[in-house]
């Protein structure tokens, strides 16, 4: 049984004013790093949707064994890069049991917690696994097939955090306390670049400013 996972890079970057997919991060962009953590995870296959800037983004991750889609309604909202993705899933040759929704900007995911998604969706049965961070719960986070006609009815700014709020009963959650940086300005994106690595990975993983 696969999962797979779709990587939502389809933004204008409307606040950070130059395409935060291609910023530099750990000696890559924060796109590619998403990439290579979904190459180094358990998940296939990889699909990242792209949109705003798709021809200048294309060109980072074309070497990766990846599926590369354009989202032409991009500006309608992330709920249409989700419905491209998902629809992307119906072509692939073995149909996956659930799929791992992420986006490009969130610096400190990795390939354990994607990795721990799965095998926690395995393990507790539960159709829905969120990550949790800052009191919410949001992604990346595991849907089960079961939900793809509920994540195809998303409409305009709604993502998968909408699907995951609907259906709270059906959510098993997992911590991911440095999921609350996310980086869409300029002053967040500093902030960053300010931080020294051995400081924002203690032991009990928690997240130091």
């Amino acid at each position: 049984m696969t999962v797979a996972i779709l990587i939502l890079a389809a933004g204008s970057s409307t606040r950070m004013g130059t395409p935060k997919q291609l910023l530099p991060y750990r000696e890559h962009t924060l796109l590619s790093h998403t990439v290579e953590v979904a190459i180094t995870s358990v998940c296939h296959p990889i699909i990242v949707v792209l949109g705003a800037y798709a021809e200048q983004i294309r060109p980072e991750i074309s070497q990766y064994p990846i599926q590369i889609i354009e989202n032409t309604r991009w500006n309608q909202g992330m709920s249409s890069s989700i419905q491209v993705g998902i629809q992307a899933l119906d072509t692939v040759s073995e149909k996956p049991e659930a799929v791992v929704i992420t986006l490009c900007d969130q610096p400190f995911i990795s390939t354990q917690l994607v990795n721990q998604l799965v095998e926690t969706y395995f393990s507790t049965e539960k159709p829905i696994i969120a990550s949790e961070y800052a009191g919410t719960l949001g992604v990346p986070a595991l849907f089960s097939s079961s939900f793809f006609p509920d994540l195809m009815n998303l409409k305009g700014a709604e993502g998968a955090k909408k699907v995951i709020k609907n259906y709270r009963n059906k959510v098993f959650s997992i911590p991911f306390v440095e999921g609350r940086v996310d980086i869409d300005t300029p002053e967040e994106y500093k902030h960053l670049q300010n931080l020294i690595e051995p400081n924002y990975h203690c032991p009990q993983g928690r997240f130091v400013d």
